[in-house]
Order: C-alpha cells, then sequence, then structure tokens
C-alpha cells in the first residue's frame, strides 16, 4: 500500500482564484474569508438546533394544552414527527460537535507559538468605561477599543447637550427676571 492510499480522502475544494496564492497574506486573507462562511454556517446550524429544540418540547406537550394557531400534529403523526425532528437535532448537534473539535485540533496542529499571543504588560489596567478627561498624550488613544471610544465620545455630547440646555433655561430664566423687573 502506498501513502495515497492510506491516508483519508481530501474534502473537495473548489479551484481558488491565482490571485490568492500568490503571496502568503493572500492565502491568509483567504483563509479568513473561508473561516466566515463557515462561521455563518455554523450560526445557522446553532439556529436550527435551536429551533428544533423548541418544536421537539411543543411536541412533548399535552395535545390539550396546544394553541389552534401552533399548528402541531395529532395522535401519531405527532410521534412521528416528534422523532423525526429530535433525529434532525442530534444530527445537527453531532455536525457541530465535530466541527468545533476538528477546529480544535486544527488549531493544536497549527502549533501558535505562545510568544505569538502578546500578554499585556504587568501591571496593566483596562481603560474604565464611562465619561473623563481627554488624556494629555495621544499615545494612550491607541490602547482604547472602538467602543469605548464610541462611549467616550457620546458621554462628551450628552455632557455638551446638558450644558446647552442649562444655559438656555439661565438664560431664559435670566430674560424672564428682567422683564419682570421692568
Amino acid at each position: 500500500m502506498n501513502q495515497a492510499t492510506e491516508q483519508s480522502p481530501q474534502p473537495e475544494v473548489p479551484e481558488i482564484d491565482p490571485i490568492w496564492t500568490s503571496s502568503r497574506t493572500a492565502r491568509q486573507i483567504h483563509a479568513l474569508g473561508e473561516v466566515e462562511k463557515v462561521h455563518r454556517s455554523r450560526s445557522k446550524d446553532i439556529s436550527r438546533l435551536l429551533s428544533l429544540a423548541a418544536s421537539s418540547i411543543s411536541l412533548l406537550t399535552l395535545p390539550q394544552t396546544d394553541n389552534p394557531d401552533d399548528n402541531l400534529p395529532q395522535g401519531e403523526e405527532r410521534s412521528e414527527q416528534f422523532v423525526l425532528e429530535v433525529s434532525e437535532y442530534f444530527e445537527r448537534l453531532d455536525s457541530i460537535q465535530t466541527a468545533i473539535r476538528s477546529s480544535l485540533a486544527h488549531i493544536r496542529h497549527s502549533r501558535i507559538a505562545p510568544s505569538a499571543i502578546n500578554a499585556p504588560p504587568p501591571g496593566f489596567l483596562p481603560p474604565s468605561l464611562g465619561v473623563a478627561l481627554p488624556p494629555d498624550s495621544q499615545a494612550s488613544r491607541t490602547t482604547r477599543g472602538l467602543q469605548e471610544e464610541r462611549l467616550d465620545s457620546d458621554a462628551w455630547k450628552g455632557i455638551l447637550d446638558a450644558l446647552t440646555r442649562l444655559k438656555g433655561e439661565m438664560e431664559t430664566s435670566k430674560s424672564s427676571e428682567d422683564t419682570e423687573m421692568k
């Protein structure tokens, strides 16, 4: 037996555009795109899994408690429908756990160097969320994420709106006091 017959058959890979094989970066971008496709299909699998679980539980309830708009089968059809839905549920569950296991095996096989995973420096405190004075240096701005920047911006806009309303109310009350004195 030669090595080619001993190995498990490879899944059929669609032909890849040569642009994606032209450089290491292009190959990585293509791989990320493939991961995104798998992620979307897994999300659909998980949502279908939850839907199957809900309908299976509905089929387990007593027929007397069904709402007329549930459109659940009655009698023997109910049992058959339950068996079909539970079978599909476990098939989906099995495919999801197989995909997760193969992803973990792929990660383990790729042997990512621990040095590639950057730990925060000792004594690092994550930036607090909310309102704070702007930092003195622009260097500290690079450590903040997009959501933190949005929260900070929204908080400052809220402060500006509140101060503008307060100023308007003070001017209104001052002008009404001036008219009363005359």
